[in-house]
């Protein structure tokens, strides 16, 4: 907000965009800053809209999948602290009840978000980055909206 005023105050370009982690299990961009993005009309490029993967499904039961990121670097702690592993378990179990990859589950949820304009995401393989570009046909319903946010009342922004 300092940035904007002083932009104003000095006639100079406003930030255009920011970029932000966003994803189901992090949801604090939802506290303020969705808000300030739309009064101000600066747009939110969201990160990590797979959550580093693990909202892929690919981690779950402690699984390990050769040449994945926990497996190369082994860094992704915040993702397995507190109720993380339980919310990322509940929203891959979400996606597959709906019928749906749990990755385009993620990524659509992303981009449904009024404040979101574009997402970040990263693939490995060609596999997944299909799967990733896929996500754009998927529209978020209702129905699964209130699935979504009520997980999210159980387990609210467990991986900030």
């Amino acid at each position: 907000m300092t940035f904007l005023k002083a932009a104003d105050d000095h006639r100079l370009p406003r930030i255009a965009s920011i970029q932000n982690a966003y994803n189901l299990v992090n949801r604090t961009f939802e506290i303020g800053l969705s808000e300030i993005v739309q009064r101000e009309e600066v747009s939110l490029l969201g990160y990590s809209p797979l959550g580093q993967g693990y909202l892929t499904g690919k981690y779950e039961g402690g699984a390990l999948p050769p040449g994945s990121r926990k497996t190369l670097f082994n860094r992704l702690g915040r993702y397995e602290k507190g109720n993380g592993p339980k919310a990322i378990s509940a929203y891959v179990a979400l996606a597959r009840k709906h019928g749906l990859d749990p990755a385009q589950m993620a990524i659509a949820f992303v981009v449904s978000r009024q404040f979101v304009t574009s997402t970040i995401i990263g693939a490995t393989t060609l596999e997944q980055l299909k799967t990733d570009i896929a996500a754009a046909d998927l529209k978020i319903a209702d129905n699964l909206l209130e699935d979504i946010n009520r997980i999210h009342l159980d387990y609210s922004n467990p991986c900030p």
